[in-house]
Parts: C-alpha cells; structure tokens; sequence
C-alpha cells in the first residue's frame, strides 16, 4: 500500500469526455416533454470547473465535434475559469449527447456517444503538453474506459507504474456503458492503482458483491490507494489515508436531482485536501460542493457563499451534524 501523495503547484488534469445535456423543461419524462433545456455534462469537466471555482488551478483535457454543441461546451467549461487550451475539436466525428429522463423511480439518462470525438481519445494525449509539466494531479474516471478501447488504454497508462505525477481516480460506475464487457473485472485493478480513489458503497456492492457491507470491507478489497475515499449515500463518507480512518456525515439535502453530485464531492474533497492536507476539512468540503449539485437539476451548481461555507468547515462536529442546505 503506497502513502498519500504529496500534491505540489501545478493544475489539476482532468481528462474525459463532456457531452451536450437535454434535459425536459420543465421537468417531466421525457415522452411527454414538449421543449428541452441543453447544459453540458462530463464527468472530469464538472471535477475541473467546481476546482476552479475555488481557487484551484484545473485543466480539462478531451475532444468534441466540430458542431455547434462541441462549441457550447467548451465555452460552457471555459466560463467557469477551467484551462481549455489541451481541448482538441476533431473534424471527423460528432459530440456526445445526452438526454434526462426524470420519472418517479429517478432519472434515467439515455446516452448517444458511440463514435463522438471523446472515445477516439488514446494514450497519445499523456504525452502532449496539455498532461505533462507541471501537474499537481491527473483525474480520471470509470466512465472513460468503457467509451472504447483507446479510452481504456488512455486510462491503464496514466495509472502504469512509474507515472510522473499522482492520479486520483473516481469508479463513476455507469452500467449503460458496460453492455459489452462486464464493468467488475476492468474497473478493480484501476481503483486499485490509483493514488486516491472514490467509491460510493452502493457501487462498490453491485460491482463486486455484497459482502461489501461497509467502509472497512471496500478498503480492505482495495488496499493501493494511498487515500480512499468510501461514500455511502446521504449517511456519511469515509477517507482511509493509510492505516487511519477518518469519518463525517452528510448534510441534511434537499434533493432535486443526484446526478452529478458525486463529481461534486470528488471535486470539493480534492480542493479540501490541496488547501488544507486535513482529511476532515476535505471530507466536510465533498460534502458542502455534492450538496451544491443535489440542488439544482443540472450536473453543476452555484457553490455555498465563501463565508457560509468557511463557518462549516470549522464548526464543531454537533453543529455539523445538525446543518441544513
């Protein structure tokens, strides 16, 4: 089992693809919708815009279409202050798409990227200058080897031994992705490689098993990561950092939609721990930016006020507890 890592200056790399969101408006399903709203939506790029939006230098690596909606994403990313300049626009295939489908058992998304421009990414894009120099940190997802081949290989490199600079890694498990292969047997020895990697409890148990039954039982099946982080839903989360554990709840939510809070949090915990290496502080600041997403129908949403959310972090663990969003 390796140590934590020691993140230096340098942006954080965030590499997968973003797609073009349709989504009804208002909410309804989709059948019935008469207009739909376009966001934009990806994984790395909602972790890239919420660091920048604390301060942290992030950096999106990808590729889109030469289209119209490739456009709006990148300027979408762009508006939030995330470094865009390792963004390739490929002339040959189209921008993923994605559509919401809200109904009374959750949101089903209904994904169109089979060819887009992101699943022709390869290991090619580590060795440009957008993902080598200076990096404090690589982020990478479970949702890009399952896009294509290429995207698998992208993503075994970056996590190889000997890599040049730490690699978090967020098991992101989509199973609409994984309707060739099952997604447990790939997905396992990436977690496993990474320097931090983020699981939810739920994931963990529908990829592999459910003896899976709590924290403990995850970091126990993965024992690489120097740090790992274990959510389990709206109860709490918990940051393994070598031996020691480190447990907060979560915040009382009023959920208008989950997708896109688990970035949030891999997002919030990563700007906690280059601000303040305190493992508490960036559990308590995952659980502040995933509740900024939990409200909102959208991926990504308008962060707490500076001041509500520096009274947060330090307050005592009753307070805590006891907090609102």
């Amino acid at each position: 089992m390796s140590t934590p890592p020691g993140l230096g200056p340098g942006p954080v790399v965030c590499i997968g693809e973003t797609m073009a969101a349709m989504a009804p408006a208002p909410l309804a399903p989709l059948a019935a919708a008469e207009s739909l709203s376009v966001d934009v939506a990806g994984a790395e790029s909602n972790v890239a815009m919420y660091l920048a939006e604390y301060g942290i230098s992030a950096r999106w690596v990808s590729a889109v279409g030469d289209d119209p909606f490739g456009r709006r994403v990148v300027d979408r990313v762009a508006a939030s202050g995330v470094d865009v300049t390792g963004v390739r626009t490929d002339p040959t295939r189209p921008t993923g798409l994605l559509f919401k489908d809200p109904g009374a058992d959750g949101t089903r998304v209904h994904y169109y990227r089979r060819g887009s421009a992101a699943s022709a990414l390869t290991p090619k894009v580590l060795r440009e200058e957008a993902a080598r120099g200076a990096v404090a940190l690589v982020h990478l997802t479970g949702i890009t080897p399952a896009l294509s081949s290429t995207c698998r290989a992208l993503v075994e490199e970056a996590l190889a031994p000997g890599r040049p600079c730490p690699v978090s890694f967020d098991v992101n498990h989509r199973p609409a992705l994984w309707s060739e292969e099952p997604a447990s047997g790939v997905l396992l020895p990436l977690a496993d490689s990474a320097d931090i990697t983020f699981v939810g409890l739920d994931e963990a148990q529908a990829l592999w098993g459910d003896a899976l039954t709590d924290a403990a039982a995850v970091r126990a099946l993965l024992p690489g990561p120097g740090m790992l982080v274990v959510k389990d839903g709206s109860r709490a989360a918990t940051a393994f950092v070598g031996p020691a554990s480190y447990t907060v709840a979560a915040l009382k939510v009023g959920v208008v939609e989950p997708v896109g809070a688990g970035d949030a949090f891999a997002a919030g915990f990563l700007a906690g721990l280059m601000r303040s290496d305190d493992p508490v502080r960036a559990l308590r600041l995952g659980h502040l930016t995933a509740a900024s997403a939990l409200r909102v129908t959208s991926d990504h949403g308008p962060l707490l006020p500076s001041p509500r959310t520096a009274e947060l972090l330090a307050a005592d663990e009753e307070t805590w507890a006891a907090s609102n969003m």
